[in-house]
């Protein structure tokens, strides 16, 4: 019930398309930082913020660099999905782990499931934590977990339980040697969004993971053996569901306080942003009231340009950290506001 209470909530609270986006990107950075920290990513909140925002490297941290904007950009795609309404596939979950993998823009080549055997062991001790699945099990196992997503069974199950236990057989089947905690993060954040619990991508499950690693390692650690053959398949996973569905009703109140709070800022004003933008990009955030992103042919028909000079414009406010590229196709870019410039336009002022 407070899952439902503020999914409602934050759903029907009237906010500007900038109070949106601010929130939208402080989640997004909470979700690419904490979840990997939790896979060992040593950049702390403020280090991530700079290396998304403008791209700061920081000496001997080029990995973790990379990890932060794969999956900074793999939640980008995650949104892309829920907005066009895609069925999750097992191309589906090999592009999210090629994002996550790779930290690379646009178009990544899906990546194949291992073809070797893969071992979790405490980082301390040395000890086996897990043995996941033989390859030659891997395949089949996720052709199944797909299966079941798309299947009634599973849709006539809650939302929050069916984004719980896709990240509990993502992870128990470990279908890679690299990223599978992350991948299975998203997965169930997409599920999240395609059934309707995507709170217009305000929160941040991975933020309450990371505040207790040992609860969320226990919570997953299920069954009688550190072997999946040995009752991993067959055990029993009430106490993981109980565990996230209460990190999701924490995380989905906060998500309600902060969306609360802004709309209540709504007057707050930001003339000393505003005027450090032109007349045309004062005129263009217009376009963010009811839009996510937009097209350069948005802004040439808003400023009455031909379609080359508006090309050439968002370019340079591109270049200039006005503007994002969010869908960097030919025949279709697509733009949105930096991450700084709409935590700053929380509303628009005057």
């Amino acid at each position: 019930m407070r899952i439902e209470a503020a999914r409602r909530s934050v759903t029907d609270r009237p906010m500007t398309a900038r109070m949106q986006a601010r929130l939208r990107e402080t989640a997004r950075l909470h979700s690419s930082h904490y979840s990997t920290q939790i896979e060992g990513n040593r950049l702390t909140l403020a280090e991530a913020s700079l290396v998304i925002e403008k791209g700061q490297h920081f000496a001997g941290r080029l990995r973790d660099e990379k990890e932060v904007l794969g999956y900074y950009r793999a939640l980008d795609h995650v949104e892309a999905l829920a907005r066009a309404r895609r069925p999750i596939t097992e191309a589906t979950v090999k592009t999210l782990h090629a994002l996550v993998m790779t930290g690379k823009r646009g178009r990544v080549k899906p990546t194949p499931y291992r073809d070797g055997q893969n071992v979790i062991r405490d980082g301390v001790t040395g000890a086996i934590v897990y043995l996941p699945p033989e390859p030659r099990d891997v395949a089949p196992l996720m052709s199944a977990l797909v299966e079941w997503l798309a299947g009634g069974e599973a849709q006539r199950l809650p939302c929050p339980l069916r984004a719980s236990i896709a990240h509990y057989q993502f992870a128990t089947i470990h279908p890679y040697f690299d990223g599978n905690g992350r991948t299975a993060r998203l997965l169930a954040t997409l599920v999240l969004h395609l059934g309707g619990y995507g709170l217009k991508g305000f929160f941040s499950l991975e933020e309450n993971y990371a505040r207790d690693l040992a609860a969320y390692y226990q919570a997953i650690a299920v069954g009688p053996s550190h072997n999946y053959y040995f009752g991993r398949a067959e055990a029993d996973i009430t106490g993981w569901i109980e565990y996230l569905c209460d990190g999701m009703a924490d995380s989905f109140d906060s998500v309600d306080r902060r969306a609360r709070e802004a709309s209540a800022a709504g007057a707050r004003d930001q003339s000393r942003v505003l005027r450090k933008l032109d007349a045309r990009q004062k005129r263009v955030l217009d376009l963010f009231d009811d839009k996510e992103t937009i097209t350069s042919a948005d802004v040439g028909q808003l400023l009455g340009l031909a379609p080359r000079t508006a090309r050439d414009i968002c370019q340079s406010w591109v270049k200039g950290r006005f503007l994002k590229v969010v869908d960097p196709s030919r025949k279709g870019r697509r733009y949105g506001l930096t991450p700084g410039m709409a935590r700053q336009l929380s509303t628009k002022g005057g």
